[in-house]
């Protein structure tokens, strides 16, 4: 049976942003070799309260970090336009509304970009809405599914899976072989580290 590389994640993650460029990269030269599974690892719970300010002051600087080290692109225009949360879980949930109809990549996606380029607010219904519709997602029943306790109890139990990875924050990436669950070691800069650790273990 082939093996399996779980891709542990949240929507709203900027290292996760930061780490797309090697992350495709990666995954088109791991093609054939395992099968790839993404994963969310939920960052932050369900909150309507505004972040606090010390924290949009640590995200701020996490954002200029990223960008220093990996030249990843952040519009800024976002801590000024938008009411910024400490809740992900929306995100995750439309991630999840978007898997069922094979979208999950293109939701991703459009999450991040509107989140990082566009100064959106992915922490809000309204603009995850947008942002499915945009991504192909069929969003009729969107607020809907977003709100049942069906979606909360999936997202959850994937949280709890999670958890029982050997995972160090988020991205993280997780080998299954031999009934086992591996660490690999996430190169920022060349997917090669991660490549070699793979393949010296399969």
């Amino acid at each position: 049976m082939k093996a399996k590389l779980y891709y542990v994640y949240d929507p709203m993650c900027s290292w996760c942003w930061g780490y797309n460029a090697t992350w495709d990269k990666l995954q088109s030269e791991l093609t054939g070799f395992v099968d790839i599974h993404y994963c969310l690892g939920g960052l932050a719970e369900d909150s309507e309260k505004p972040m606090p300010a010390e924290l949009k002051i640590f995200l701020q600087r996490t954002w200029h970090k990223i960008s220093q080290q990996l030249g990843t692109e952040f519009n800024f225009d976002f801590w000024e336009k938008c009411q910024p949360k400490r809740s992900t879980y929306p995100a995750c949930r439309a991630i999840l509304i978007a898997r069922a109809q094979n979208k999950e990549r293109e939701m991703l996606i459009a999450i991040q970009q509107g989140y990082y380029l566009q100064a959106r607010n992915p922490s809000e219904q309204e603009t995850l809405q947008e942002l499915a519709e945009e991504a192909g997602v069929n969003i009729s029943d969107f607020f809907e599914k977003m709100t049942s306790e069906l979606l909360q109890e999936q997202l959850m139990s994937e949280i709890y899976k999670v958890r029982t990875m050997p995972i160090n924050g988020f991205p993280s990436l997780i080998l299954y072989v031999n009934n086992e669950y591996l660490a690999i070691p996430i190169d920022y800069k060349n997917w090669r580290t991660s490549f070699d650790a793979i393949i010296k273990n399969i």
